[in-house]
């Protein structure tokens, strides 16, 4: 399975971003995207991979850390094999790379917890 995310940009604060994940993979004829759970972590300078958010195979579940619940929201769409993270009220403690993770079905909020990963796309947002 791979996953490549896109869509980061320069914002300012108070602004949105909806950044994409696409995935793709040899083996969805024995495993559907739609049996993928996805995840969004991220990464500023000089800090350790923290988690965003996850969003479950179906797209019926969705999970958040603390710092960015009720601001950033997941959504799917599996007929495009994509993810996104719908991202608003942006603050500069946003800044970071956000990498896209997967793992075959289950919810997790930990790095060890997925097993691809994507490159990210880096997130910059500006006072």
């Amino acid at each position: 399975v791979q996953l490549q995310a896109s869509g980061g940009g320069l914002v300012q604060a108070g602004d949105s971003l909806k950044p994409t994940c696409v995935v793709s993979g040899s083996d969805f004829s024995r495993w559907p995207v739609s049996t993928y759970s996805v995840a969004w972590f991220r990464q500023g300078p000089g800090s350790d991979r923290e988690f965003v958010g996850g969003i479950n195979g179906a797209g019926g579940r969705t999970w958040y850390s603390d710092d960015v619940r009720g601001r950033f929201a997941c959504s799917r769409d599996n007929a495009r094999n994509t993810v996104f993270l719908q991202m608003n009220s942006l603050k500069p403690e946003d800044t970071a790379v956000y990498l896209c993770a997967a793992k075959l079905r289950g919810s997790g909020s930990y790095v060890s917890d997925y097993d691809y990963w994507g490159q990210g796309t880096l997130v910059t947002v500006s006072s």
